[in-house]
């Protein structure tokens, strides 16, 4: 679930790679099928996409004719209205659930947004512990730890394993510029303008790069079963410090907002039960990560046309016609309340 996405894109790559074959589910609300472009072309066959929205019935049809081994559920909002995001993240997970009971799944893993999952911590439990949560500040912060209550429920019930990973800010290519500080930073980099900043900047993150993440999620479906297991390094890095990284001007540069209703002050994952459970640690550290990721966007950013000698063509009398849908894709589709046609990816070349 999710696979369209930043992440899940990712891990799509990865299993395709190791020789799985994968069917991808999402109602590319946030996804994009670009995302999934290079393995449709390197991995015809093995990938086929369904577009449904993980709350509707349709899931239930699909996994029991599909019978997957495991689901990796990374469908769950950390923001947005209340009724919406406790609607995606219970209802949708809930449906998951009952969906892989009815087909024989044995086991879920779930990505939760550790931010959201722990909320804010007193200072003297940093690096976060799995089982120290802060006192809810969103109603993102309750449909994820009732996530966690929900996998935990399932397995006692209907001996179905789950890993739940809560996931440090995860950074890297595909991400959009919304999706995370780290994104937005170098979106703006992209663009010649300031980085708009929200609050003072001293604020903490734990930051992972995606690669790291995913390695994590795909170790998942055959160890820790039964566990919520964090994905972090372990290490605090400000705002302020990311801003200089990536940009290369101080803090002062940013154009500056006011703080965030429920924002987290300071924040960092102890990852050492990840250690012992999942056989996994952080290999990138944040410089490497950065400067891989611009090399990345760099490298994919076309050159520019050189100048022309021509002279310019003449506009048309009647001003250049702008078509204001151009471009529109499912995302956008999706929330002016169109829905997109059921697709698949071909798996005939």
């Amino acid at each position: 679930m999710g696979g369209a996405g930043f992440v899940g894109s990712h891990v799509v790559d990865r299993l395709l790679a190791e020789g799985h074959t994968v069917d991808v589910v999402d109602d590319l609300s946030t996804g994009s099928l670009s995302n999934l472009a290079m393995a449709r072309a390197e991995h015809i066959g093995s990938l086929k996409f369904h577009n449904i929205d993980v709350r509707q019935p349709e899931l239930a049809d699909l996994l029991g004719r599909l019978r997957p081994d495991v689901a990796i559920h990374l469908a769950l909002p950390s923001s947005g209205p209340p009724a919406r995001v406790l609607s995606t993240a219970l209802g949708g997970t809930a449906n998951l659930l009952d969906a892989a009971v009815t087909a024989g799944t044995t086991k879920v893993v779930v990505g939760l947004d550790a931010v959201a999952y722990y909320g804010a911590v007193p200072l003297r439990e940093l690096p976060i512990k799995e089982g120290t949560l802060g006192t809810p500040g969103s109603s993102a912060t309750i449909a994820q730890r009732a996530v966690a209550d929900l996998l935990a429920l399932y397995r006692e019930q209907h001996a179905l394993e789950y890993t739940a990973l809560a996931l440090g800010s995860v950074y890297g290519t595909r991400q959009r510029a919304a999706g995370g500080v780290v994104a937005a930073f170098v979106a703006a980099r992209q663009a010649g303008r300031p980085a708009e900043v929200y609050g003072t900047g001293k604020q903490t993150r734990d930051f992972v790069a995606v690669d790291d993440a995913v390695d994590a999620l795909v170790r998942a479906t055959t160890r820790g079963t039964g566990l919520v297991v964090n994905v972090g390094t372990g290490v605090q890095t400000s705002v302020a410090a990311l801003h200089q990284q990536v940009l290369g001007v101080p803090l002062e540069a940013a154009v500056r907002g006011p703080a965030r209703d429920g924002d987290v002050d300071r924040f960092a994952l102890s990852p050492v039960r990840a250690r012992i459970h999942l056989a996994w640690a952080p290999w990138t550290d944040l410089d490497t990560g950065i400067g891989q990721l611009l090399a990345e966007l760099a490298a994919s950013t076309p050159p520019e046309p050189p100048a022309s000698t021509e002279p310019p063509a003449p506009e048309p009398s009647g001003g250049e016609l702008v078509d204001g849908v151009a471009g529109a894709d499912e995302a956008a589709l999706h929330d002016a309340g169109v829905d997109p046609p059921q697709m698949e990816l071909p798996t005939d070349g």
